[in-house]
């Protein structure tokens, strides 16, 4: 029988050593990257143990007393049950039986549950999607990302080809750049501009990250010939799947292709021996508005859609029988 205990300080190691050797957890739901930014939420995550009292799922999550409801992960892009490899399905039911008995005494009505996108499962991994279905779970988001297959790529369009080798015989260059601040500000710059929002990472926050996970997250920019940024992506890197967190072009970037060059650059130097390149999510209001001109930017690389998925579940309602 599979039963749950509070994640604490003390399980640690034992939660970064299950997160790296599951079917479907990345480097987002290490403590060293969850725990940067504890300090805005309120911790909920669940740890379950077999009868023999091995580590066998996790569980990121916080909660929101106002609301009554926790989060899988609120702080994080994608959540849900992270599972060991030898985890079976009854397990998994009684994980997901586990962790609604002990959100409800704690005084939680509903879950929101966010599953990690199949493109990051190294092995299959929908068992959970099966018991919210059974739990009378309802889909109340359903966001759209644009993602390359790598290993069989999408021709880029004419456009994306013409800006790449205008922005070479301009003189450009690609480079990675381990101080994020130009390319901050230009992120900034534009995400004011076009959409009245700021950066969800700060640059102390990105240097902060990035100075914990070196290999995983990291900055590539085009410069000029004179050194000045003109575009880049902060990148995480979760083994098969390359995630642009961030991407940005400054005015004079986006006129002469400086983040096609990048983009390219990634694909067929750095990354070109991965599964997925996934450029994140071109939708907004719960994916009830699609961002069209960005959508085709997206795919104009050759990429298609993935759907990242949020799930509401009602505590307090019982099992399909």
């Amino acid at each position: 029988m599979i039963r749950c205990v509070e994640y604490s300080g003390s399980y640690a190691l034992q939660w970064d050593a299950l997160v790296r050797n599951s079917r479907n957890g990345t480097f987002l739901f290490l403590r060293n990257y969850m725990d940067y930014h504890r300090d805005r939420f309120t911790d909920a995550s669940l740890v379950f143990v077999d009868a023999k009292g091995h580590f066998v799922a996790l569980m990121p999550a916080n909660y929101e007393q106002s609301s009554r409801a926790v989060y899988s992960h609120k702080g994080l892009t994608y959540g849900g049950l992270i599972l060991s490899k030898n985890i079976c399905t009854e397990q998994i039911g009684e994980a997901m039986q586990a962790a609604i008995e002990h959100y409800r005494e704690m005084g939680a009505e509903r879950m929101f549950y966010r599953p990690t996108p199949y493109i990051y499962n190294i092995y299959p991994s929908d068992e959970p999607l099966f018991f919210l279905f059974r739990h009378n779970a309802k889909l109340v988001a359903r966001n759209l990302s644009q993602t390359i297959y790598l290993p069989e790529a999408i021709k880029a369009n004419t456009l994306r080809r013409r800006m790449l080798k205008k922005s070479v015989q301009a003189g450009n260059h690609v480079c990675e750049e381990h101080d994020v601040t130009a390319f901050w500000h230009i992120l900034d710059h534009t995400l004011q501009v076009r959409h009245k929002v700021k950066p969800v990472h700060s640059i102390d926050e990105l240097h902060l990250l990035m100075s914990r996970f070196p290999e995983q997250i990291r900055l590539f920019v085009t410069k000029d010939p004179s050194g000045t940024t003109l575009a880049g992506t902060v990148v995480y890197d979760c083994g098969q799947v390359v995630h642009t967190q961030y991407l940005a072009a400054s005015d004079e970037g986006r006129t002469c292709g400086a983040l096609d060059q990048v983009i390219e650059h990634l694909m067929t130097n750095i990354y070109h021996d991965r599964r997925y390149f996934d450029f994140g999510v071109s939708t907004e209001h719960a994916g009830l508005y699609l961002n069209t001109g960005l959508t085709f930017q997206k795919e104009s690389f050759g990429a298609r859609g993935v759907c990242y998925d949020t799930w509401e579940l009602n505590l307090l309602k019982e099992m399909k029988s």
